[in-house]
């Protein structure tokens, strides 16, 4: 049997088609392709609406755990607010409950003002602007039609982005590349503007239509102006301390050292990226437009097409070929695993693609420079071997197989979960290209002497989602944290080790302890933990501390108050945006008081009625991320795979569904860390399978719903005899989990230890099957 292509995890939806600039290195309007002509302006509730339906089939057909939704044009932001309020709406209600949202707009910036990130900011859209530098340089290109600057409206619209408010929501910058430009003076005019991530864009050519060189660029000297102006820019990034992710550098970096590059650019990773057009039509990448008119169609729609189709297109499997695809040229070449032969569009040449791309010497150049500049840092990232941890007992896995598991089987999987962190940083570090971090050699360091400060900090379950993040590619997940943790481990241990750490958002963040909040000014705090305490102090000569009105600590629910007691009440932590739902800003200390109050409430419910459940989430709960409520006032809760010990929820009206939630989400981190180290089903098996009243999902899927509703089950179980709701929710709910555990069993797609577990939910449902209610 044929297997099937590559999933598609990255969408670009186009809102509108028109542009309000005009600028002249435009693929969409100036380059070969025409399409933009015949399509609507803006585009329909049709589009839209069946456009998220296939987005969400495909998600939940791959048993897709995150997707990236890029709303584009054109100039999306000449839609209007309401068609992102419904794009929002209806690409998170069609996807599958455990499919993250990464949901973005990108923007020319001149429309971008307050009540546009007022909207944002509500729809949870992260904001990524196009802008080439000063205004020398942006001016060269970005004008409006009329030949005014854009420049001034831009840098208003990213000055939003950068207050306190909406710092957010601030993704990061693109910059086209212009030879022309002095690059030391772009750099410095984009880290004036403190971007989380830049992207520097080779301007889109093919050998038929080359790119602008100076004049006199050939052989020797000179010969590669594109990698000189990069380079240039990598020496003054490198002088800084690396303040923001750069893409191109970064994929570099990461290739060199065996991990995939970031995008279709470097590397020879299968492209995973389709764009869906305002009239609904699906197309290739963007940059073919500079190859052929018509290059990037594909003949497909939204409503005649689902996305796997899209994804077996020749066009597209020809981009998903990897070093097979390229030219005898590209394949006999040194670098060829890190250039990936350069951007397919690039590579254009007399109708065919089959040629190397025509940056070629300048990708060489570009890549041996930094190679030669990382030195002793690139080697291999951690094999898969290496991610195992400590392993489970039989005894515990049967345990955990009946949907439970006690203190000592949760904390030895925390302690599986700790290796596995340890180990995706190690090869954070190992791809960074950095030849000496004194981060890492000061978190080495105090691993030997201190090792206890360094475990509380790596786990917390926010540590493995940025490393998580960092290993995907994600160009906003910079290296800054990695100061952060050294930063926090060091203040635990308070030998008094001092780190120097970059301000993102406008503050010091130093995980499981809190976050000082400083504004824009600062650029670099360095921290000194003491044994009476810790020190930051910035570059600007000014001492902080705990005792500063502006730090604020992360604050603990449970048992107690301070470092290490209780669980963490995580409301500053930049990496806790993971979960499917929108997290909420820093509490009010009188709602931190509630969920005091009814934290406590709702884990003595659970230690009176649930204690089976009740003794594992104790051992394993760490954090509790509040998530903001929803306007329909619906309870929303969710555990993300990356962050073992978390669950986020917005609070309930009542303490006992609080407690409800609770087990609901603690059952998903329980499985998701078995998940991680044993398999459990096929994970090739495509098949859809309905139960639980939820929508078609896929065999993993099916599994985390099983193992979550045995302990919804067993809670209304509890109270059956107490109201007659909660005896017609146990009905309901064991009824609908005994059908799913039966689907479970036989859907041929377990493997043995997955049989083991279907076996346990069924042994610990029937007793509940066996319950007479009156």
């Amino acid at each position: 049997m044929t297997p099937p292509p590559p999933p598609i995890t990255q969408f670009v939806l186009k809102v509108h088609s028109r542009c309000d600039l005009a600028c002249d290195h435009c693929y969409v309007y100036e380059h070969a392709d025409t399409g933009w002509r015949s399509r609507p302006r803006v585009v329909g509730d049709a589009v839209l609406t069946r456009a998220a339906e296939r987005i969400g089939e495909h998600a939940a057909g791959r048993g897709l755990t995150g997707v990236r939704v890029v709303l584009h044009g054109g100039e999306p932001l000449l839609a209007g607010p309401e068609v992102f309020r419904r794009a929002a709406g209806l690409l998170r209600a069609a996807l599958p409950e455990v499919c993250e949202l990464d949901l973005r707009v990108h923007t020319n910036g001149v429309r971008l003002d307050a009540a546009y990130c007022e909207v944002f900011d509500e729809l949870g859209i992260r904001v990524g602007v196009s802008l080439d530098g000063d205004r020398a340089a942006n001016d060269r290109h970005r004008r409006f039609a009329d030949g005014r600057s854009s420049h001034p409206r831009v840098l208003r619209a990213v000055g939003l982005l950068r207050e306190p408010r909406f710092r957010h929501l601030y993704a990061g910058l693109l910059c086209t590349v212009d030879v022309a430009n002095d690059p030391a003076a772009v750099y410095r005019a984009l880290a004036e503007l403190e971007p989380p991530a830049v992207d520097f864009l080779l301007p889109h050519a093919t050998w038929e239509r080359p790119p602008d060189r100076p004049p006199g660029a050939g052989a020797g000297a000179g010969a590669t102006p594109y990698a000189d102006w990069l380079l240039t820019v990598h020496e003054r990034w490198e002088a800084d301390g690396r303040p923001f992710a750069v893409r191109t550098f970064d994929s570099v970096h990461r290739t060199l050292s065996g991990l995939p590059g970031l995008s279709e650019a470097l590397g020879l990773e299968p492209v995973d990226l389709v764009v869906l057009e305002t009239d609904g039509t699906y197309e290739q990448a963007d940059s073919l437009r500079t190859a052929y008119d018509g290059a990037p169609g594909t003949g497909m729609d939204v409503f005649r097409h689902a996305v796997d189709e899209v994804a077996g297109h020749p066009g597209m499997a020809a981009r998903q070929s990897g070093l097979a695809g390229l030219s005898a040229q590209c394949r006999a070449c040194p670098v060829v695993r890190s250039c990936g032969g350069g951007l397919y569009a690039h590579r254009y040449r007399e109708g065919s693609f089959e040629h190397p791309s025509v940056y070629c010497a300048d990708l060489r150049a570009l890549i041996d420079g930094l190679a030669a500049r990382a030195g002793s840092a690139r080697r291999p990232a951690a094999a898969p071997a290496d991610l195992a941890g400590p392993g489970l007992t039989d005894e515990q896995l049967d345990e955990l197989a009946l949907g439970l598991g006690g203190p000592e089987t949760v904390r030895a999987l925390a302690r599986s979960q700790l290796a596995l962190t340890r180990t995706m940083l190690a090869a954070v570090h190992g791809s960074s290209g950095l030849a000496r971090s004194a981060s890492w050699d000061l978190l080495a360091d105090l691993d030997s002497s201190e090792p206890a400060a360094v475990d509380a900090v790596f786990s917390h379950p926010y540590v493995r989602a940025w490393a998580a993040r960092r290993l995907s590619g994600d160009p906003a997940a910079g290296l800054g944290p990695l100061a952060e943790l050294a930063a926090a481990a060091a203040v635990r241990a308070g030998r008094g080790d001092t780190v120097a750490v970059p301000i993102r958002d406008g503050a010091l963040h130093l995980p499981t302890l809190g976050r000082l909040v400083l504004g824009s000014g600062a650029r670099e705090v360095r921290v000194t933990g003491g044994r009476s305490g810790w020190t930051a102090r910035t570059d600007d000569g000014a001492v902080a501390g705990p005792g500063d009105p502006r730090w604020q600590p992360v604050r603990r629910i449970g048992n107690g108050t301070g470092i290490g007691i209780g669980i963490a009440l995580e409301d500053v932590d930049p990496q806790r945006a993971v979960h499917r739902w929108p997290v909420a800003d820093r509490l009010s200390a009188t709602e931190h008081l509630h969920w005091t109050g009814d934290f406590r409430t709702a884990t003595e419910l659970l230690d009176t009625t649930l204690p089976e459940y009740a003794t594992g989430l104790r051992a394993g709960l760490t954090t509790v991320t509040p998530l903001r409520q929803r306007a329909d006032g619906h309870d929303v809760s969710s555990a993300a795979r990356q962050a073992f010990g978390a669950v986020a929820i917005a609070r309930p009206r009542r303490a006992q569904t609080l407690a409800l939630l609770l087990v609901h989400e603690f059952q998903h981190v329980k499985l998701g860390a078995v998940l991680d180290r044993e398999e459990l089903y096929d994970r090739r098996d495509t098949r859809m399978f309905e139960a639980l009243g939820l929508s078609p999902r896929p065999i993993g899927s099916l599994f985390q719903a099983v193992y979550a509703h045995l302990a919804v089950t067993a809670f209304w179980g509890t109270r059956a005899h107490d109201t007659e709701s909660a005896r017609s929710r146990f009905a309901h709910w064991r009824t609908l989990t005994d059908e799913a555990v039966d689907l479970l069993a036989d859907s041929g797609a377990l493997t043995a230890l997955g049989k083991r577990f279907a076996d346990g939910a069924r042994a610990s449902l029937d007793p509940w099957l066996r319950t007479t209610v009156r």
